[in-house]
């Protein structure tokens, strides 16, 4: 499927200046590739993306995860090679370089949440690893619930483990140990964190 373009819509969070064009948006589906451009950035406007590469044996490295508000693109990263998946559907505008300048908090931004994941990954041991990054997945993809924390995002077990640096195997075993200590629920495809401030967080 071919992205569609089509004009920034002036009433969002980003209006154009009047002496600037409005910014060209696209649009792309799930599991979608952005294209992979030097002479842009792409700051999402809905959906969730992540970014990755991959080793020689051919293993999936996830860079992080990044949705709504968040800047991406190929000349934020000095990784070969370096891919950008949308993870739902996704709406991006494209912001040429001499407009980087205006987005220093989105860019502020990027920096820190790169450098969290950073720490997530080095975590041990791996339960707490796995439920950090949950926790992580909750403040930025999540909802206030009845019962407790929703992670608005399907993230299958081996992207979790692709994150993690461990196996799906035990990604599930994990999940499933949360789930009988009470500590998640299911909620259709998505999961729900019942108490995102335990013990072993701290």
């Amino acid at each position: 499927m071919h992205p569609i373009i089509r004009s920034t819509n002036p009433n969002n969070n980003h209006p154009p200046s009047t002496s600037e064009p409005p910014l060209p948006q696209k649009l792309f589906t799930r599991r979608e590739i952005i294209p992979q451009r030097n002479d842009v950035l792409w700051r999402i406007e809905r959906g969730a993306v992540r970014t990755l590469t991959w080793s020689e044996d051919g293993t999936f490295i996830t860079l992080g995860y990044w949705g709504a508000g968040d800047l991406v693109g190929y000349p934020l990263s000095r990784v070969k090679p370096y891919q950008i998946e949308c993870l739902t559907s996704v709406e991006v505008t494209l912001v040429p370089p001499h407009l980087w300048n205006q987005d220093v908090n989105a860019l502020l931004t990027h920096i820190q949440q790169a450098e969290e994941l950073l720490s997530i990954v080095h975590r041990k041991p791996i339960s707490l690893r796995l439920w950090q990054f949950l926790t992580w997945l909750g403040e930025k993809f999540g909802r206030n619930v009845e019962q407790g924390k929703l992670i608005d995002l399907n993230v299958t077990h081996q992207e979790m483990a692709e994150v993690l640096n461990t196996t799906r195997v035990t990604v599930t075993r994990l999940l499933q140990q949360f789930e009988e200590e009470g500590n998640l629920l299911r909620h259709k495809r998505r999961m729900i964190l019942c108490f995102p401030n335990k013990d072993f967080l701290k």
